[in-house]
C-alpha cells in the first residue's frame, strides 16, 4: 500500500500552548490506523491539527501535497472528512437535512442520491428516522448520523474522534462492525482516535500511543497488543 497521509514533525498549539511536540506518523492508503492515549494526552488535538483547526508547524502530507497551514474548508475538498468528539449533530435539524449538509461541497449531485443510499444501507435506523429531528436521535444514533454525513463527502480518509464514547457496549460494537465493512468495501482510510484501546486495536491495522504529545510507541495492532506496558497500561491484563 501507498501512503495516503504522512506526517512529520508536527507541532500544534492553542494560543501560548504548544499541546503536539514533533509527532511522526504515516497513514497507509486503504488502512486503519488508531491514536491511543490518556486523556489530555494530545489525540484529539492531532486529528484538529490534521483538519486545519488549530495552529501547526511541521509537514501534514496527504496524497504527495503538503496541506499544512490549509484552512478547515480546503482540507474537506481535498477528502478529509472529520467526525468531531461529541458528534457534532445539527439536532434541530432532520436526519437527512444533516446529510445533505455533508454533501453540500460535492458537485457530483447526481451521484449524492447513490450516497443516501449507501449510507442508508449501512444504518438502516437513520432510513426509518431520516425524517425526525436529529436532536430526538439516541446517542448510538446521533454517532451513526455522524459517521453517516462525513460520508456523504465521499471522502478519501475518514478522522474519528472517540466514537464509543458514551455508547453502550452492544451499540460500540455494531458501530466498530460497520466502520469495518465500510473500510473494506468503499476503501475509505481512517485515522481513529479512542479511549477504548481494545476495540480499537482489534479494528486498526497500526496503531500509535501517544503520551503529552509525543509518540512513544508505533507499531502493528498485533505489536502493539503484545506489548506488555501497553497491555498493563490501556489494556488492562
Amino acid at each position: 500500500m501507498n501512503a495516503l497521509l504522512t506526517v512529520e514533525g508536527l507541532e500544534a498549539w492553542y494560543g501560548r500552548t504548544k499541546v503536539l511536540h514533533g509527532l511522526d506518523l504515516t497513514l497507509q492508503s486503504g488502512g486503519i490506523t488508531a491514536i491511543l492515549g490518556a486523556n489530555g494526552a494530545g489525540k484529539t488535538t492531532t486529528l484538529r491539527a490534521i483538519s486545519g483547526m488549530v495552529r501547526t508547524r511541521g509537514r501534514i502530507v496527504l496524497e504527495g501535497r503538503n496541506i499544512e497551514g490549509q484552512k478547515t474548508e480546503a482540507v474537506t475538498r481535498l477528502g478529509v472528512a472529520h467526525v468531531p468528539d461529541g458528534r457534532g449533530t445539527f439536532v434541530d435539524l432532520s436526519v437527512e437535512e444533516n446529510l445533505r449538509l455533508g454533501a453540500v461541497t460535492r458537485g457530483d449531485k447526481n451521484d449524492v442520491a447513490r450516497d443516501f443510499d449507501l449510507v442508508y444501507g449501512y444504518f438502516p435506523k437513520l432510513a426509518e428516522r431520516r425524517a425526525q429531528q436529529a436532536g430526538l436521535l439516541s446517542g448510538g444514533e446521533q454517532q451513526m448520523l455522524a459517521i453517516s454525513r462525513a460520508l456523504m463527502l465521499r471522502p478519501k480518509l475518514l478522522l474519528l474522534d472517540e466514537p464509543s464514547f458514551g455508547l453502550a457496549p452492544l451499540i460500540v460494537r455494531d458501530i466498530f462492525r460497520i466502520m469495518r465493512s465500510i473500510n473494506q468495501k468503499e476503501g475509505v482510510s481512517m485515522l481513529l482516535v479512542e479511549q477504548n484501546a481494545t476495540i480499537a486495536l482489534d479494528l486498526a491495522d497500526h496503531a500509535y500511543l501517544l503520551e503529552t504529545g509525543r509518540m512513544v510507541v508505533s507499531g502493528s495492532s498485533a505489536e502493539i497488543k503484545s506489548d506488555e506496558a501497553v497491555r498493563r497500561s490501556y489494556l488492562g491484563y
